[in-house]
């Protein structure tokens, strides 16, 4: 799609109410608590960082959290962690375990073969399930891919992606705008994954001057395509400082609330600036279904509306918030809603935990 284009269709978006805007938000939300882990903690023999997908396991109460490290530190793998949440506070973080994520020949994944994005149980089978954005650096080309994995983390199978999904030399995901967010749905019947930003047969990435369109997917469990729908991007919320250095915006994790309604983050980052972090309820009923199809004429996408602008919530800071899951709540009261930021390994950034109560 030319840019031009693009920016007709998010113009349309906009004028039709699909796009929102911080000022357009309703539900109330209201910050339990956040908790930062010490920068480089180690744990049984490993560097506890880069966790960007988090889920609650219902059969023991504590949380399940994937590292995106590329086998470059330790092979790549998740955690276990013991994390209290009350409506009136969050508590400290407990790690209990971890295991390497294992290959179908069962030894670990050799550096660079994977790169782990989000993680959850299996609410079926309580195994694991994560998905990985591959890689695009030429003449390297990796898939994306969802696979599964037992509680060992040992390898037990991997779900048939759409073609589309897929890395040519001028289609599919880009570098690092692959598999990002992964939810079940439906009671578990359901796989929903979204790509961090546009394919490129699907235009540009978005810019200060307009956002773009990027895709989630929905799938049965063994794989079958049951619809993708176009989401639409905010802009980039400011330019980088200098002019031209590191600036991008994209969808980070996605959770099912019920029905076809799911929460989306977006985080965008501006070097010089610092993060800004946008939590949208989305609703699917209604789009257009562009499995079939590339982005290039007017389609209905989802529609979404802003639940928190993380920076309104009273944080100590506001990091790469790249994992969330549903922690206990009471009948009657708010969701409990935990995120949590991938600290890129960085001294500059924060493993942050958040607890937000959420009213929709």
């Amino acid at each position: 799609m030319s840019g031009r284009v693009l920016a007709a269709v998010c113009a349309a978006a906009v004028t039709t109410g699909l796009l929102v805007t911080p000022a357009t938000a309703a539900p109330k939300v209201r910050l339990i608590g956040e908790q930062i882990v010490p920068h480089g903690l180690t744990f049984d023999g490993t560097t506890v960082g880069g966790l960007s997908g988090i889920d609650r396991d219902p059969r023991t109460g504590d949380y399940v959290l994937i590292s995106d490290d590329r086998s470059d530190r330790q092979p790549a793998r998740f955690y276990t962690a013991r994390i209290p949440v009350t409506r009136d506070g969050l508590g400290p973080v407990e790690f209990t375990g971890t295991h390497p994520l294992r290959a179908p020949d069962g030894g670990t994944y050799p550096r660079g073969a994977v790169d782990p994005e989000d993680i959850r149980v299996d609410p079926w089978s309580g195994g694991y399930t994560w998905s990985q954005e591959g890689e695009r650096r030429p003449p390297v080309l990796l898939d994306p891919s969802v696979r599964t994995a037992h509680r060992d983390g040992t390898f037990a199978g991997e779900a048939p992606l759409p073609e589309n999904l897929r890395m040519t030399a001028d289609r599919g995901p880009g570098q690092n705008l692959a598999l990002e967010g992964l939810t079940y749905a439906a009671g578990g019947a359901l796989v929903v994954t979204a790509v961090e930003g546009p394919l490129l047969q699907d235009g540009p990435e978005p810019t200060t001057e307009h956002g773009a369109l990027s895709r989630i997917t929905v799938q049965t469990r063994t794989g079958t395509l049951v619809a993708q729908y176009a989401y639409p991007q905010e802009p980039l919320f400011a330019a980088a400082v200098p002019p031209g250095a590191f600036a991008s915006t994209g969808v980070t994790a996605i959770l099912a609330v019920r029905g076809t309604k799911y929460l989306v983050v977006e985080r965008s980052f501006a070097t010089g600036v610092g993060n800004k972090v946008r939590l949208f309820e989305i609703d699917t009923a209604g789009a257009t279904d562009i499995a079939d199809r590339d982005l290039t004429s007017s389609v209905k996408p989802v529609r979404k509306r802003l639940i928190a602008d993380l920076a309104g919530l009273g944080l100590s800071t506001v990091d790469n918030i790249e994992g969330m899951t549903w922690a206990p709540s009471r009948p009657g009261h708010p969701r409990t809603l935990l995120l949590i930021s991938d600290d890129n390994f960085a001294a500059s950034q924060v493993t942050q935990l958040i607890a937000l109560a959420v009213r929709l």
